[in-house]
């Protein structure tokens, strides 16, 4: 049995409740539920407990991240998480160190993980229509991708060795919003790498 952790790193915004993230969240739990994968959740709205948010970590086959971009980047409440359970985790638990010795202090930064057998998914939530990313025509993001632009994000899994799976986006969700479609992709998605 697979067992899956799913962070919903949603903050609260007057403009922007949560609901599609929480949609998000609930039909992925469904999914892996019905698949009979085990499943935890932590969400940002509520407490949590460092010590067992490093246990989930440590429990968890794969960590499914589900994140609005607030900012070109996740909302500060994830990276309070981040700054509180990651740092708590480098104690030998989620990683031992960055991998560098003292006979080698200038190679192998970022290798010193110990979560090698396990795996994560991004699944962003963007006001930034597709069209946006991938297209040199277009002047902010200049050509990049919805990877490039959460570098940061997959070096903060990578750095405890885990394995990145393919990326899920849902955009223009404020001002063009297509529900649906992609509640479909997000399945398909789902069904195909979890």
């Amino acid at each position: 049995m697979k067992k899956v952790l799913i962070i919903n790193a949603h903050q609260y915004y007057p403009f922007s409740e949560g609901k599609w993230n929480e949609t998000l969240v609930n039909k992925a739990t469904k999914l892996l539920t019905a698949k009979g994968y085990e499943v935890k959740l932590t969400t940002m709205k509520d407490e949590y407990d460092v010590e067992e948010e490093v246990s989930k970590h440590e429990w968890a086959d794969v960590i499914l991240l589900q994140s609005p971009i607030n900012w070109m980047g996740i909302p500060w409440s994830f990276k309070k998480y981040m700054d509180e359970v990651y740092t708590t985790g480098m104690m030998g638990r989620l990683c031992n160190g960055d991998g560098r010795t003292s006979e080698e202090p200038k190679k192998n930064y970022g290798t010193g993980g110990l979560l090698t057998d396990s795996k994560y998914m991004l699944s962003l939530t963007f006001n930034a229509p597709a069209e946006s990313f991938e297209n040199e025509d277009e002047w902010f993001f200049e050509g990049k991708s919805v990877d490039d632009l959460m570098l940061p994000m997959h070096l903060n899994f990578k750095f405890f060795g885990m394995k990145a799976l393919p990326t899920f986006s849902s955009y223009d969700v404020m001002k063009n919003p297509t529900i649906e479609e992609d509640l479909v992709r997000f399945e398909e998605h789902i069904q195909r790498y979890l």
